[in-house]
Order: structure tokens, then C-alpha cells, then sequence
């Protein structure tokens, strides 16, 4: 199994930062500006000076997807994009997209409460990819393709 460092140390930073720990003054105090911080201190600073919140609920939306909205939704779909609050959808099957875009209000409900940082206000499912029919040694240049390849 491939393991993906970036994404672990992701998920290790995330579950820290959830975790509120009462900790001393003089611990999070620094006396001198070059003196060393606490790297989780220092990525959460980071995250609140850049706005990064809603990026990061975004990030984990993906990541855990399957967690999110199921096993079995999520492994007959994939997450491919989330630009302005539209979230695209890839679907395994016809039928699947088809049933996904039914489901697409349950979807958005169950999105708002799984990741609450991360803006998704529409949802758009696309089937699978369908295959080329213009590659292949049986291909003619500049043709419109197979057109009597299914009766």
C-alpha cells in the first residue's frame, strides 16, 4: 500500500489542532522573537493569518470521502472538483450518476454536517468516461468514427 507522507502529516496536524489541551503561558510565550515555537502553534497561526480554514475543510471533504458519505456511495463515486461551492461528482456507472443526482439534497445535507468549513452548494454528477473510438489500428484519418458498430 502507497502511503502518501503529505496527507498523513495533514491528518496528524488536524487531529492535534482539534484537540484543546490547557497549556502554561509561559510554554506558548516566547521571550524573544527568535526563540523557537511549537510547530503546531506555528501552523495554526499560519491557517488563521492566510484565511485557510475553509481550504483545509475542503481538503479534508476529499480525503475523507468515504467516511462522508458512506461506504457504499463512496466507492461508486469520486470527488473531482470543488470550485464556487459547486462540487463535481464522478460516478462509476450511468446508473449510479443517474441515482447520485437524485440523492444530490440528501448529499448536500450530509456534506454541511460531515464538513461544516467546507462551502458546497451544489452538487453536479457526471457519468464515467466513455471510450474513444478513434484510436486503434482499424481507424480511418479523419473519420467520424464507428457508425454502424451497434446495429
Amino acid at each position: 500500500m502507497k502511503v502518501d507522507l503529505a496527507r498523513e502529516l495533514y491528518k496528524t496536524w488536524r487531529d492535534n489542532a482539534r484537540k484543546n489541551h490547557p497549556r502554561d503561558n509561559q510554554e506558548t510565550q516566547r521571550l524573544r522573537i527568535d526563540d523557537p515555537q511549537p510547530l503546531n502553534a506555528a501552523l495554526s497561526d499560519l491557517v488563521s493569518t492566510r484565511d485557510w480554514r475553509q481550504g483545509i475543510a475542503e481538503g479534508s471533504l476529499f480525503i475523507e470521502w468515504l467516511t462522508v458519505v458512506g461506504p457504499e456511495i463512496g466507492s461508486h463515486s469520486t470527488p473531482i472538483a470543488l470550485v464556487d461551492g459547486l462540487l463535481t461528482i464522478q460516478a462509476t456507472s450511468s446508473a449510479w450518476a443517474t441515482q447520485l443526482t437524485l440523492m444530490s439534497s440528501n448529499l448536500l445535507s450530509t456534506i454541511s454536517n460531515s464538513a461544516p468549513g467546507a462551502l458546497v452548494e451544489e452538487i453536479v454528477v457526471l457519468p464515467p468516461n466513455a471510450p474513444s473510438w478513434k484510436k486503434g489500428i482499424r481507424t480511418i484519418r479523419n473519420s467520424r468514427g464507428p457508425r454502424d458498430t451497434y446495429g
